[in-house]
């Protein structure tokens, strides 16, 4: 999903004006919605669009999503496993055609029911190209796609043909090919019902999103604070255990770090890599360091013709064997880090698509090689690289920094790669979406849901939503319909292990490493943990 990237930044002052708690470490259960227990304070970022469901693909706007909105199904926060939560039952005798029959009882938190047209009128919403949601492509299996999103020309219709509203509670889904898997797909926020409010004010609706999850919006100031707090009539069995949550802007994790140690934030989500070193000590048992869904990449402007000519692909594997991942895992990130050796993540496990070493030597350091292929490559274009990265989070300075020394080293050239920052998250994301950039690029992605099919098709399927570099293989595209396609998950692995490899014999992106959760948390809180996807678990936390 959404690039994974933490984008923070606190202003007391600006914090203070909001009806919300104060400044500070959270406190009290003031605001509307309340109940028991506290309000915890936490770091966060801005994110880049406005908090629709289907057009959120980054971390910060989901975290909101994944408080406010519960769908057909809910990711274990242990496990990863989808496992019903709306859904009643999904049926399905060919993996085609799906019978949904939502739960009765559920209402979104201005007491409309949720329904089975909720699902189905926010779906069409989603996919149509009139509305530009960011993750259109996710409903792209559901028959009459082409229609409502034509990748050419105008639309011909508002509804997808795929989606039958057959009864109050139930409503049937048709695919164009088999997709074995996309039930288990359906606990991704771009899945997420809507209520007829959405639709009714649309504009109203974007400042104070309602949803029907454990949280209600409160009140967001931008560049300072999201206030959630708890929704006492919820339904579903995952009530939060806190009275709510201020989610408070940095654009600095160690701001935000300065502010837990002093007393000043309860939670951050994202140790910096500068106070690695130091948490532990800080912090004691406060500290979580667990692993992720998560990767680091870095990809490249396929639609600038130095990056997609004849030869650009050895120059491409050059650049990736000039980096020496040990290196700058061990001495930056102290063991939250893994030198990544393929495209997916090691919580898959190798049953579900890991397959460590895929990448081959590739990704393993060799300086000589690494000169020979950018030479034989035609050279580094305009005879040096810049990384573009977001400056305000994320300790990408110095991972980058020491990215661009491993190359410079490896390639005998002190100028032959330079870090390029951008400001904000958002302004690092917009350059992005209007393809300005000229060179590679940070790319790290976080898992929606914890398939193969999900590291690999969303980023490197053509023209898929989240395919930033817009790099393109029909032998992949073709590899991935096969794999979705198969009934039988052994064989759809190896599928999917074929696309990548496809994807690795062009160095289509350079995999980095992959990542560890990292949070800490002060001593007001309990039962602090990370889901896989690396996102606190905030409706578990208790305050006091």
């Amino acid at each position: 999903m959404r690039g994974a990237t933490h984008a923070r930044w606190a202003a007391c002052a600006a914090a203070v004006a909001l009806a919300a708690t104060a400044c500070g470490g959270g406190g009290g259960d003031g605001g509307s919605g309340g109940g028991s227990g506290g309000v915890l304070s936490s770091s966060w970022g801005d994110p880049q669009n406005p908090l629709e469901p289907a057009n959120t693909n980054e971390v910060q706007g989901g975290k909101v999503l994944d408080m406010i909105f519960r769908g057909l199904k809910k990711y274990d926060p242990g496990t990863g496993e989808a496992q019903n939560m709306l859904a009643e039952k999904i049926d399905t005798s060919d993996s085609q055609n799906f019978t949904v029959t939502v739960k009765d009882g559920w209402t979104f938190s201005n007491g409309e029911k949720v329904t089975a047209q909720s699902f189905v009128d926010a779906w069409n919403y989603g996919a149509s190209l009139k509305n530009n949601q960011r993750n259109a492509y996710f409903f792209a299996y559901i028959d009459g796609y082409d229609k409502v999103h034509p990748e050419s020309g105008s639309q011909s219709t508002d509804t997808l043909s795929g989606l039958k509203v057959t009864g109050p509670r139930t409503f049937t889904i048709k695919l164009s090919q088999k997709f074995s898997t996309f039930p288990d797909t359906l606990g991704y926020p771009a899945f997420a019902p809507l209520p007829k409010a959405f639709f009714d004010d649309h504009d109203a609706w974007l400042k104070k999103p309602v949803g029907n999850g454990p949280y209600q919006v409160d009140n967001y100031t931008r560049g300072s604070q999201m206030s959630l707090r708890k929704w006492d009539d919820y339904p579903g069995p995952d009530k939060a255990q806190n009275g709510g949550v201020d989610l408070k802007v940095y654009t600095d994790n160690n701001t935000a770090y300065t502010d837990l140690i002093a007393g000043n934030l309860d939670l951050v989500d994202d140790v910096p890599a500068s106070q690695l070193k130091n948490v532990k000590n800080d912090l004691g048992d406060r500290y979580i360091n667990t692993p992720a869904g998560i990767i680091q990449t870095l990809a490249f402007p396929f639609y600038d013709n130095d990056w997609n000519k004849s030869g650009s692909e050895k120059v491409r594997k050059g650049l990736s064997m000039a980096i020496d991942r040990k290196q700058i895992t061990d001495t930056i990130f102290q063991n939250t880090r893994t030198p990544a050796t393929d495209w997916t993540s090691p919580v898959l496990g190798k049953d579900g698509g890991y397959k460590p070493g895929l990448c081959g030597d590739a990704c393993e350091y060799n300086a000589a090689e690494a000169k020979k292929l950018v030479k034989e490559g035609g050279g580094l274009p305009g005879g040096q690289v810049k990384i573009t990265y977001n400056a305000d989070t994320g300790s990408h300075k110095q991972w980058v920094d020491a990215v661009c020394n491993s190359i410079n080293n490896a390639l005998d050239n002190d100028r032959a790669c330079a870090g390029n920052p951008v400001g904000t998250f958002a302004d690092f994301r917009n350059q992005i979406t209007n393809q300005k950039m000229s060179g590679p690029f940070r790319a790290g992605w976080q898992m929606d849901y914890p398939l193969i099919q999900n590291f690999l098709q969303p980023l490197y399927y053509t023209n898929a939503s989240s395919n930033d570099g817009k790099w393109s293989s029909k032998k992949f595209d073709d590899l991935v319909d096969q794999a979705n396609a198969e009934t039988d998950t052994a064989k759809a692995v190896g599928l999917f292990q074929q696309a990548e490899e496809v994807l690795r014999d062009d160095m289509g992106a350079i995999p980095l490493w992959y990542q560890n959760g990292s949070a800490g948390y002060s001593d007001r809180l309990s039962n602090v943990k990370l889901n896989p996807f690396s996102v606190p678990v905030y409706n578990e936390i208790k305050v006091g």
